[in-house]
């Protein structure tokens, strides 16, 4: 959907902001461009809408050079939001939206219903905020009207350049679930432009991490933490890229261990001398379905009640796929030796923290290898 072709732009003093850039994005993915400031980051995405002109190279959006394009129709074809918003002070919110809609013909009623989809999209009940005007909006509220407007004309391409950067650090994390949330709904071709590598992981497809001008690694944000293609990278992601790699490992079934199961209507002498048998001191209690209900301890269990009224509640879990951060939170919240893992409501297996390193150390050596999880074989601390 994006192409950069060799792009590069150099200024009348001699300063070069970017240097033989040549990169595809896909129709649908979302790419970040992260680095320290004054790479070239934000020139590279106001090249595509042709805010600068580059001076060597081309760029092509949906296989059009955009050079031969006229400027106000392109812009009007990409959505654009940055830090600042932008936003008109005198217009409400509904307005601020509709905006592009209106500028390229719409009829008022048409552009106006899609604002009020819009804001509703990005979590603004367009009847209470609609009428609003700007200054009536926190920093986070701004951001997603911000959001919608760049939308509203249903662009194929979206460019963001630090969207997220002007709002506290918890808005920050809800504006970018909300983003999140509302790409898998719209699948929008996206370049965006941050600083901050976590961000840069947990919504990137892919990461283009910049040295000075050009692009050091572009790969997925599994890859650029686990195997940095410099040092220059390296250093960039940080010393805890291990830690910010349990971000983007999801939890595969491999992953898993399976425990002593008791079912909800079994004796609880019965499922007591099962776990005695298999030295077990515990046991996941399962309905009919497969579905969690709970555990159940050794010393819990007697002779005359039914295993699930003795169970306890199992709070500490979380969907197959998820990350293992996610999991990782899970264990700490509840101080849990390990969290059960569901597929929608099917119990599959139990991560421990042992399982979850293990997950990690596969990952990394997998994208070393280019290799699936599941074929990388390494000896375990615990088989030791």
């Amino acid at each position: 959907m994006i192409r950069f072709e060799q792009v590069g732009k150099r200024y009348p003093d001699g300063t070069t902001a970017v240097d033989g850039l040549s990169f595809e994005v896909s129709e649908g993915e979302l790419v970040t461009l992260v680095g320290p400031s004054g790479c070239g980051k934000t020139t590279t995405v106001m090249m595509v809408n042709r805010l600068i002109e580059p001076t060597s190279g081309r760029i092509l959006v949906g296989g059009e050079d955009v050079a031969t394009v006229d400027p106000v129709r392109l812009r009007r074809r990409i959505g654009y939001v940055i830090q600042q918003v932008g936003l008109f002070p005198h217009r409400t919110v509904l307005d601020n939206t509709a905006t592009v809609p209106s500028l390229v013909g719409w009829k008022r009623a048409r552009a106006r219903a899609r604002a009020a989809e819009l804001l509703d999209l990005v979590g603004l009940d367009p009847r209470t905020y609609g009428p609003r005007y700007p200054h009536q909006l926190s920093g986070g509220q701004r951001q997603r009207v911000g959001v919608a407007r760049a939308l509203a004309a249903d662009p194929p391409v979206l460019l963001m350049d630090e969207p997220f950067g002007a709002v506290d650090p918890v808005v920050r994390e809800q504006l970018q679930d909300e983003f999140l949330r509302m790409q898998a709904a719209v699948r929008k071709t996206v370049l965006m432009v941050t600083h901050d590598i976590e961000e840069a992981v947990r919504l990137g497809d892919r990461i283009a991490v910049y040295g000075q001008g050009r692009i050091e690694q572009f790969d997925t944000p599994a890859a650029v933490l686990g195997t940095p293609a410099s040092p220059h990278v390296a250093g960039f992601v940080g010393a805890d890229r291990g830690l910010k790699r349990l971000s983007v490992t999801p939890i595969e079934p491999g992953d898993l261990e399976q425990p002593p199961i008791a079912r909800l209507d079994e004796p609880s002498g019965r499922a007591a001398g099962r776990l005695r048998a298999d030295g077990a001191r515990w046991a996941v209690v399962l309905d009919a379905d497969g579905g969690l209900h709970g555990w159940v301890g050794i010393d819990m269990l007697g002779a005359s009640a039914r295993v699930g009224d003795l169970a306890r509640r199992m709070d500490a879990w979380v969907p197959l796929g998820a990350p293992l951060k996610q999991a990782f939170g899970v264990m700490l919240q509840h101080d849990a030796g390990w969290v059960a893992v569901l597929e929608g409501a099917r119990f599959v297996g139990v991560l421990t923290p042992a399982g979850l390193h293990e997950a990690l150390r596969r990952s990394v050596d997998a994208d070393a290898l280019g290799v699936a999880r599941g074929q990388v074989a390494f000896d375990s601390v615990a088989d030791a």
